[in-house]
């Protein structure tokens, strides 16, 4: 069993800053591909950030030039930069575990608060 833990989640004002943390109790952390997803109430669950495995990152659109993710492998971490915040930004932040062969796992998720 796996479990994923977010961290770092809070209520900020827009144009703030806030790193996520999601930390995996899997060893060999290294070979797995980790994602950052997102839901506002109402919502679906959206794809936010990607980091593989080789360290190659990719973000959806709205949120390309304010987020960066990054992974530190000897800590089985894996973080969420988030500048320059607004409120569509606000939502529930999920990290997912994940490699091509259908293996998964999903954190608990951490509350984003972004006021205007």
């Amino acid at each position: 069993q796996v479990q994923l833990v977010e961290s770092g989640g809070g209520l900020v004002q827009a144009g703030g800053s806030l790193r996520l943390s999601c930390t995996a109790s899997r060893s060999r952390f290294s070979v797995y591909d980790m994602g950052w997803y997102r839901q506002a109430p109402g919502n679906p669950r959206e794809w936010v950030a990607t980091i593989t495995s080789g360290g190659i990152t990719n973000y959806t659109d709205s949120v390309k030039g304010r987020f960066s993710v990054a992974r530190d492998n000897g800590k089985n971490t894996v973080y969420l930069q988030m500048n320059s915040l607004k409120p569509e930004d606000t939502a529930v932040y999920y990290c997912r575990m994940f490699q091509i062969s259908g293996f998964e796992y999903w954190g608990r998720g951490t509350q984003v608060t972004v006021s205007s």
